[in-house]
């Protein structure tokens, strides 16, 4: 199978948004805040409406990687295509792409995944990256959330990450309440949030107080029109693209494994000690067996 590396154009402009000039910003704010009237505008009607030259949003192109703006705007129409439509609409689209292929939602999902990985290792900010692990490491409380599809993978990097500390939970867990958990939190603690369209107003609200009482907000979604992003300290847009009518949750999976996985490398005897400590008691509770 034949992989393109794809990289979408909220994941470029994450990595470059802080450098540019002030009217190639205004330029790109404006793609952001509105898809479709860059998918179906000509430039000159765009660079009337943003009060942005045409020229501007030529060099954008260029400085986010694209041959030209006309590839900008194609590729609005094509993400406008995967995210206007709702689940039911993606899941007529999947059965009649694949139906009546032997194999080839697999390979075409497959192919999705890897590529989502492959624009993942290619965008993400290393030095970003650092920053969070290490405030994540110094943090007296990691509390964690995710709504809706989001769930599954809070739960699974909570899963993880309490082998070796015990200062991570997640909040709003089977009913609990989410004022409970997050209630006492300052500047000494860090909040992460994943949260993919459609957002949970639950989860937007949690960015807000967690940013308001001081504490150290990261937040993981796959789009710049996230309403958290105000609210966070720092983001990663991680990609979600695939033909299944659901977003893939793959690279958002590696990056939380990645993110515990540099936290234990770097914690020394005292999370050997207690993921020891953790198995020990898991047999001794007969959660698990030796066979």
């Amino acid at each position: 199978m034949e992989r393109v590396l794809f990289v979408a154009f909220e994941t470029r402009l994450s990595g470059k948004y802080a450098d540019l000039s002030g009217a190639l910003k205004a330029a790109a704010d404006y793609v952001i805040d509105n898809p479709i009237n860059t998918a179906s505008r000509p430039l000159r009607r765009i660079a009337a409406d943003s009060g942005v030259s045409p020229a501007s949003f030529t060099r954008l192109s260029r400085v986010l990687g694209y041959d030209s703006f006309e590839q900008v705007r194609e590729e609005m129409r094509t993400t406008l295509g995967r995210r206007v439509h709702k689940f039911a609409d993606r899941a007529e689209r999947l059965q009649l792409d694949h139906n009546l292929q032997d194999g080839g939602f697999f390979d075409a999902h497959l192919v999705a995944c890897q590529t989502n990985l492959d624009q993942l290792g290619a965008t993400i900010d290393a030095d970003e990256l650092e920053e969070v692990v290490d405030r994540l490491g110094e943090a007296r409380r990691v509390v964690l959330k995710g709504v809706l599809g989001s769930t599954a993978v809070v739960e699974y990097t909570a899963y993880m990450a309490n082998f070796a500390f015990d200062n991570w939970s997640m909040v709003s867990r089977m009913g609990a309440s989410l004022g409970s958990g997050l209630t006492g939190l300052d500047a000494r603690d860090a909040l992460v949030i994943v949260s993919k369209p459609p957002f949970s107003r639950q989860a937007m609200k949690a960015a807000k107080f967690a940013a308001d009482n001081g504490v150290y907000v990261v937040l993981i979604t796959d789009s710049h029109s996230c309403p958290a992003l105000k609210h966070a300290d720092v983001h990663f847009i991680v990609p979600t693209d695939s033909p299944h009518f659901f977003s893939s949750y793959v690279a958002t999976t590696f990056l939380m494994e990645v993110i515990v996985g540099l936290l234990v490398s770097r914690s020394g005897e005292t999370a050997r000690e207690r993921i020891a400590n953790v198995e020990e008691a898991t047999r001794a509770l007969t959660e698990v067996g030796d066979r």
